[in-house]
């Protein structure tokens, strides 16, 4: 596989809670220049990685309910909403950990199907509207594998898998618990749950 190949593969992630909008533009110019598969960044900034992006393959991701996931459902669609309008093209939900540590799995599948359908409809309105857009909306869904056991990891998959999400994703990487990354169990384990109907994004703790 050549570097461009393998750039493809990659989203290049800038989280900190520190980052200015001059660095979000660096850092988009550089992914533009290695090819990645999308810029992962804070809502805030989704707007002005459309601009820097526009007319590139470089898709905008953002995060959303992050890093806890402890929004509920409405705060989730109405920033998965605002983000589809400023120019998003790929959303990464943050699990509720609530519902999983509490084996509510009838209501995350509720959950997670209001959210799927909400990007559809937001989506849709986003087309009408002339937006630019490089595809599909994708989907992900980031589980915090640290902090899950393996049947709490196959159960939120199924749960993912069967309300319509594009990605399971390992990790926020903000967990406390170490390691707060992906590991080779966790992405084995969802791989082989969701099989290949679905990506499985490792995310948290790779540096090379």
């Amino acid at each position: 596989m050549t570097k461009q190949e393998l750039a493809k593969f990659i989203d290049q992630t800038l989280l900190s809670p520190e980052a200015t909008e001059e660095q979000v533009e660096k850092f988009c110019q550089q992914a533009k220049e290695y090819g990645f598969a999308s810029v992962c960044i804070n809502p805030v900034f989704v707007s002005t990685a459309a601009k820097v992006l526009s007319g590139s393959q470089t898709k905008v991701c953002t995060v959303i309910d992050f890093p806890l996931g402890a929004g509920g459902t409405e705060s989730k669609m109405s920033q998965a909403d605002i983000a589809i309008t400023n120019g998003a093209e790929e959303l990464d939900f943050v699990i509720d950990l609530n519902l999983v540590k509490s084996k509510k799995w009838n209501e995350l599948a509720q959950q997670l199907s209001f959210l799927t359908k909400s990007v559809q409809e937001a989506s849709m309105f986003a087309e009408k509207d002339g937006l630019p857009r490089k595809g599909k909306i994708l989907t992900k869904l980031i589980l915090e594998t640290t902090l899950l056991d393996d049947d709490e990891i196959i159960q939120s998959c199924i749960c993912a898998k069967n309300a319509g999400f594009d990605f399971v994703k390992t990790s926020t990487g903000f967990s406390m618990k170490k390691p707060n990354g992906a590991t080779i169990h966790a992405v084995e384990l969802m791989r082989k749950t969701v099989g290949n109907e679905m990506g499985v994004k490792a995310s948290g703790g790779i540096h090379s």
